[in-house]
């Protein structure tokens, strides 16, 4: 599907002032450049173009409240210009995947002011020598190179943060309580829902088992007894015909 179709598709009846994110991943630009999109997007902050054989960005249009754009795995090696120009509010900015090569690429980067997050991750630039502390001296605004800082200390998953309160921080105190729960179900006697409604109307029936119980202890003792005993009758008996056989 062509970019101009999948955008139209994405619309879903509603004008692109209303757009605040918008992914295009994987639909095909026309001779590389973008298309569709224009300069009614003012609302737009999040644009996704992933994979889409994009050549040149000289066809992006003025996108004033853009904080966020995805273009890896294009053909991209030049043009970066246009970013300033168009997109002034960029915070982060993927181009892995793309035909990179040189510093000066990235120089043109510059003026993204607020510009925070850079991937090249599998651009050919990764493999200069000291590419990171280059890019960093480059670019001081930026804080985050390819996932990492200057230290190395990765970047900050927002997700992940939501996902650790909401679950094990969150489950912190359902634990407890269930563990309150418990003990005061144990002081009652119970040791779960269905046992506890029936534990006092069978209460009466485990004593009785339980008298049973000993009951048929005590016989068993006795009959292993009466065994031993009867053994050592038969043993008796033995040696007894034996001194017979002797006489």
């Amino acid at each position: 599907m062509d970019m101009k179709k999948r955008i139209t598709l994405e619309l879903r009846n509603r004008s692109p002032a209303e757009i605040a994110e918008l992914v295009v991943d994987n639909s095909r630009s026309a001779d590389g450049e973008v298309e569709g999109l224009t300069d009614e997007f003012t609302e737009l902050e999040f644009l996704s173009m992933v994979n889409v054989g994009l050549s040149s960005l000289a066809k992006l249009p003025s996108l004033p409240k853009l904080r966020k754009l995805e273009l890896s795995d294009n053909n991209l090696s030049g043009s970066l210009e246009t970013l300033s120009e168009k997109c002034p509010n960029l915070t982060y900015l993927n181009l892995s995947g793309n035909k990179i090569k040189e510093l000066s690429t990235v120089e043109a980067l510059q003026n993204l002011k607020s510009l925070q997050s850079l991937d090249l991750f599998n651009c050919e630039i990764t493999s200069l020598e000291d590419y990171r502390e280059s890019v960093f001296e480059l670019l001081p605004q930026v804080t985050y190179l390819d996932g990492f800082d200057q230290e190395d200390n990765e970047a900050p998953d927002s997700e992940a943060d939501d996902e650790d309160e909401d679950g094990e921080d969150g489950a912190g105190p359902t634990g407890d309580y269930d563990e309150d729960d418990d003990e005061e179900e144990d002081e009652d006697g119970s040791e779960g829902g269905e046992v506890g409604l029936s534990f006092q109307v069978n209460r009466g029936d485990q004593d009785e088992d339980e008298e049973d119980y000993a009951e048929e202890e005590e016989e068993e003792d006795a009959a292993g007894v009466q065994g031993q005993k009867r053994k050592r009758d038969v043993d008796d008996e033995g040696e007894e015909d034996d001194d017979d056989e002797d006489d």
